[in-house]
């Protein structure tokens, strides 16, 4: 099955001319935006593998590297993820870079730049990236902590595209896309949506991501009542504070 995607700007003609020139890129963007999906899309257009690593405050330069561990009796070097990717010549996605731990980040710095190699001190090997490999990133700036942001030196080492909620008719068209309802309950969703994100006043740590919507979208095309589904898939994840529930609530019920 293919990846559904529909394009809002010239983010495909960017990330093709990237990877014919062989540049990192960057896309940016709040969370369920779509920054994945185009990733994905984008793999799938180019023919190519796609290998995906979802960083944490974890994620440290071995496990994105490789290590040695004892296999029948004997001690082997098995490669991490980054290795793969570039030794395949894949494409290599860190998604939500910026919650790596720094010494993950410094992996990937001969690899973002005209060197385009990876070296692995703990086999001695240098690896030179083949001109089929591509290193994106994904990074949501509304949502880093204060020892999170990323570092101008590593940025600046990657074209970047900047995404965010898609404008009303393709928000309509995605989700009548995703899940099947009709598309005046996508419209009714994409105001729920729409009205969440105008509520400032509720210091939300996220807003309403097209994502959410699609959830309550399928929700609704399984037969769950479209108050409830948009309750358990948009309100609930969204806060547990009971006064924005109620807030959450009432736009619901306002509006669907």
């Amino acid at each position: 099955m293919s990846i559904f995607y529909l394009p809002v700007g010239k983010e495909e003609t960017i990330f093709q001319h990237a990877y014919e020139s062989r540049l990192p890129l960057m896309v940016k963007g709040p969370t369920g935006c779509g920054k994945t999906r185009f990733i994905q899309h984008m793999a799938e257009k180019l023919g190519r593998e796609l290998v995906t690593v979802s960083c944490n405050e974890d994620t440290s330069a071995t496990d994105l590297l490789g290590r040695h561990l004892l296999l029948g009796g004997d001690t082997r070097w098995v490669d991490g993820p980054v290795t793969r990717a570039v030794r395949s010549g894949a494409l290599l996605y860190l998604d939500e870079i910026a919650e790596a731990r720094a010494d993950a980040l410094v992996v990937i710095h001969s690899l973002s730049d005209h060197r385009r190699e990876l070296f692995l001190d703990r086999t001695g090997e240098t690896l030179r990236a083949p001109d089929e490999f591509m290193l994106i990133v994904s990074y949501n700036p509304g949502y880093q902590r204060s020892m999170r942001e990323l570092k101008p030196s590593t940025r600046q080492r990657f074209v970047a595209l900047s995404f965010g909620y898609p404008p009303e008719s393709v928000e309509i068209e995605i989700i009548v896309g995703e899940t099947g309802v009709e598309k005046a309950t996508a419209q009714r969703l994409v105001q729920i949506g729409r009205k969440i994100r105008n509520l400032t006043e509720l210091s939300l740590m996220e807003s309403a991501s097209t994502r959410l919507l699609v959830a309550a979208g399928r929700l609704i095309a399984r037969g769950v009542p479209p108050r409830l589904a948009c309750q358990s898939a948009i309100a609930e994840p969204l806060s547990d504070d009971p006064d924005a529930l109620a807030a959450l609530r009432q736009v619901i019920e306002l509006s669907i």
